[in-house]
């Protein structure tokens, strides 16, 4: 049976050069945004290259036009003197009516003309068109032809070549090897007795002159390519010995930034360099003893609030077991002392609830916290929650329903901490929700398990909302608390989601309520960002009819694995 082949075919190399180059551009992008030793060569080194290049063009045309002239003048020189000789022979010669003797007159002068110049092509041609049997047409020797003459040239020497006026042009000479040569060719008038007027140039050869502008023009590149990578290592060194305390100073201030306060620069010399790394150490000692200082100050602060609280305690154990006493007779009292006795019973419960959380504020500053997990459902605990404080939502006209569509499998957690942050978002909600309906979700994902508490009261703005997690702050210090609350239930409630890895946000808006998200993770790795539930709803909170709350609601049956 015949198999059928499958070939598949690579990429183009086109797009794999492109993606290459283009990814060498990104590193290089990189590195001249971070490195200001890479940033400060590159420009050094295009500024000099350029510098160099227009320097070494400006030389290598002065030195080419100088030496052309040279070479120019040298031959202008040359050719009146051998031309003049020549014009001597010919006027001193005797010629008669013969074309030979005229012919071997202009033969005559070759030799002179080739011995007394630097050249050996010549040309003459007669300018008198007209037929004659005793002009010659001239002479040629060399390799010098009268199609090499440029039309402008030989109509300089022909019209106004008289009184013996020079005219010089640059020529290509033919090589051996059939390329071509530099050349330049001097022209001018030569007078034949008795015959007329004769075009007559001599071509000198500059192949040597090109040789030595070519030797000169290397010269000066390779000078100037040197002088580049010269002028760029010694950048690279300098910038090296001052970007290295640079870095030096920016690892040392990131470990500084760190916490590691002990770390120092090494100073070296007394330059401005060193005088920076002594004023560097300096200030990192300054740092160090105000941070030891102030270390010092909050562990004596967290001794003194944990000492007072638990000192506190043996004698606020006597008053409430004398308020109790008297709380439980107040019906024999009169009615002012009846008042009063259930007014010291009451403050001294939350003078007692006030001294528990500055205890667990105490442990959480020395860092003596220990969580007890075990696995817990979060939507059952929820539950719960919402179930004991069922009658304080209805005294307050707040309805509270529970949506859980996720969060009923077991999650490692501190139940009691949880519960205890649950009940805290659920009162506050309670409390600031001006009787409308309140929203408790529970949801999941594979990494987190989150749960949200959404009243539609009077919400907060954005610098409230920031603050709303400090010790024994309130939005509006003029409002009384309604349910007692010590001003540290969300402090503390940050703290148990931080002891669990995870996180705990707010969205608030005046006028719209306020949403608290918990979300915690379901192994030891701390939550990422992102949570099943968002913070922000992104609903109209002013609306609560697209969110089917306008009428009585109950609780969210659970105890079927979540069906109503």
């Amino acid at each position: 049976m015949p198999t059928a082949t499958v070939t598949t075919s690579a990429p183009p190399v086109t797009w794999r050069d492109w993606a290459w180059w283009r990814a060498r551009a990104e590193d290089l992008a990189t590195l001249w945004r971070r490195s200001l030793r890479f940033r400060t060569v590159v420009i050094t080194l295009v500024l000099t290259a350029l510098t160099i290049i227009i320097a070494c063009v400006w030389m290598a045309l002065a030195i080419q036009n100088d030496l052309f002239e040279s070479r120019k003048t040298q031959a202008l020189t040359d050719a009146r003197r051998a031309v003049d000789s020549a014009q001597s022979t010919l006027d001193n010669a005797v010629v008669q009516d013969d074309p030979v003797q005229v012919q071997n007159l202009l033969t005559s002068i070759q030799g002179p003309l080739s011995q007394q110049s630097a050249t050996d092509m010549t040309l003459a041609v007669r300018i008198d068109a007209t037929p004659s049997q005793l002009a010659p047409p001239g002479f040629r020797s060399g390799g010098l032809e009268e199609n090499m003459i440029s039309p402008e040239l030989r109509k300089h020497v022909r019209d106004q070549g008289g009184d013996e006026k020079q005219w010089a042009q640059s020529i290509a000479l033919p090589a051996g090897d059939g390329s071509a040569r530099p050349g330049i060719v001097v022209g001018q008038q030569i007078v034949v007795p008795d015959i007329g007027p004769y075009e007559l140039y001599l071509a000198y050869d500059l192949d040597d002159a090109a040789t030595t502008l070519s030797f000169v023009q290397a010269t000066l590149w390779i000078v100037g390519s040197a002088l580049v990578v010269l002028i760029g290592a010694i950048a690279w060194f300098t910038l090296r010995a001052v970007t290295t305390p640079i870095r030096e100073a920016a690892d040392t201030s990131a470990q500084l930034a760190a916490g590691d306060l002990g770390v120092r620069l090494t100073v070296r010399g007394e330059d401005e360099l060193a005088t920076l790394g002594r004023s560097f150490n300096a200030m990192a000692d300054s740092i160090e003893s105000q941070i030891n200082q102030l270390a010092e100050l909050s562990l004596v602060q967290q001794r003194f609030v944990s000492d007072v609280s638990h000192e506190l305690r043996t004698p606020l154990t006597t008053i409430r077991l004398a308020t109790d006493m008297l709380n439980d007779r107040r019906d024999e009292f009169d009615p002012t002392t009846a008042r009063a006795a259930e007014l010291l019973h009451a403050q001294v419960q939350r003078f007692e609830l006030l001294l528990t959380d500055l205890l667990e504020i105490s442990r959480y500053d020395a860092g003596s916290v220990q969580l007890e997990l075990e696995p817990t459902s979060l939507a059952r605990l929820a539950d719960d929650v919402i179930a004991s404080m069922q009658q304080l939502a209805e005294q307050h006209g707040s309805d509270v329903r529970l949506v859980a569509p996720g969060g009923y499998s077991p999650v490692e957690m501190d139940p009691r901490r949880i519960r205890r942050i649950v009940r805290n978002l659920l009162g506050n909600a309670i409390e600031h929700g001006e009787g409308k309906p309140i929203v408790v979700t529970v949801d999941s994902n594979q990494q987190a398990v989150a749960l949200g508490v959404r009243d539609f009261g009077m919400g907060m703005t954005e610098a409230d909302a920031e603050r709303v997690f400090d010790r024994f702050w309130r939005a509006d210090p003029s409002r009384k608390r309604t349910i007692g609350g010590t001003g540290l239930g969300l402090s503390i409630a940050l703290g148990d989601a931080t002891l669990h890895r995870g996180t705990l946000t707010v969205w608030s808006r005046p006028g719209h309520g306020s949403n608290f998200v918990l979300t915690l993770p379901r192994g030891p790795v701390p939550v990422e960002p992102g949570s099943p539930i968002p913070t922000d709803p992104g609903d109209d909170a002013s609306s609560l009819d697209d969110l089917g709350l306008t009428q009585p609601i109950a609780l969210h049956d659970i105890s079927n694995g979540g069906r109503e």
